[in-house]
């Protein structure tokens, strides 16, 4: 049996970064923030070259290890077969470690990337597939939900199988996020989950899941509430005590403030014209970046865009 055809011509695939959690929404709730990551792929010869520009270009691998490979190579074997060469360039602007999705991001870049350069991979992979692979490869699917889809998303596994839905973020939220030096490793956060907690606190998180869905798209005045967690920043702080830190000054000050997905990242959701001031008030030791949110999730762009 033949195996698919590659297009000659490379092709650009963007992914933005995610928050997840976003309080009480725990593995359940995204949002896709504007920045991004780019990675450039072309069907090669033979072998594996890959170049890395910004965040991570000391420390990754460039070799058959590195997760946007892996992800590239698990995609390509559901397309039908591996091509014989691949050249990858990336383009890193998403912090690594930092609760910004960017192994997501790797992940979501390398599957549409691989199906973007397999001709007729849409037919083979649809945006339903490309959700079940990314979580089959991410453990989750909050994250790459997010990231896949743009916008803020909600996501579920139904009978083994991802599902997400996209909603639209209110006009005048602003996300805020304040990004330490330190990196904090995911399994590290998620190792200092209990493996119960007290049907009080689930509860009150599941009532404050349900009303972050309203506040985030139709009443943002009820963000500082609707972000309340009581199931993992808590358990988290030993991690992350600087995050945990700013977050409970910040809602003390009356800023929405969550910890961004694993941590330490600390994510503000606060109004247009608040979102500067409140990007001064975390101190030193924290870069502070007024963000958008992104609704075109991860994307195939023309090379010279």
């Amino acid at each position: 049996m033949a195996g698919p055809a590659f297009r000659a011509a490379a092709v650009r695939v963007r992914v933005p970064a995610s928050s997840a959690n976003l309080g009480p929404g725990f593995d359940a709730l995204g949002l896709a923030l504007g920045l991004y990551d780019d990675v450039v792929v072309r069907v090669a010869d033979s072998g594996l070259d890959i170049d890395i520009a910004g965040e991570g270009a000391e420390t990754l691998p460039r070799d058959e290890s590195h997760l946007l490979v892996r992800s590239m190579r698990t995609a390509f074997d559901l397309l039908g077969g591996q091509p014989r060469g691949l050249e990858v360039v990336c383009a890193n602007r998403i912090p690594h470690g930092r609760g910004l999705g960017s192994s997501s991001a790797a992940i979501c870049a390398g599957i549409v990337a691989a199906r973007a350069v397999t001709i007729g991979g849409e037919a083979k992979l649809d945006d339903a597939a490309l959700l079940e692979l990314a979580t089959e490869i991410e453990g989750h699917p909050d994250n790459v939900a997010a990231c896949l889809l743009g916008g803020f998303t909600l996501a579920w596994m139904d009978g083994g199988s991802a599902k997400a839905i996209t909603m639209e973020p209110a006009d005048s939220i602003v996300p805020v996020v304040f990004v330490p030096s330190k990196p904090v490793l995911t399994e590290t956060a998620r190792g200092l989950l209990p493996r119960t907690v007290p049907h009080v606190d689930a509860a009150a998180n599941a009532g404050r899941a349900a009303l972050l869905v309203e506040a985030l798209t139709r009443r943002p005045e009820l963000l500082l509430p609707a972000t309340e967690d009581r199931l993992h920043q808590e358990y988290r702080a030993p991690a992350m005590p600087e995050s945990v830190a700013l977050v409970n000054r910040l809602r003390a000050d009356g800023v929405p403030a969550v910890i961004s997905g694993a941590g330490p990242t600390v994510l503000a959701l606060v109004d247009n014209g608040a979102a500067d001031k409140v990007a001064l008030l975390a101190g030193e030791g924290w870069a502070a970046t007024r963000l958008a949110f992104d609704t075109a999730g991860a994307s195939v762009l023309p090379l010279g865009g």
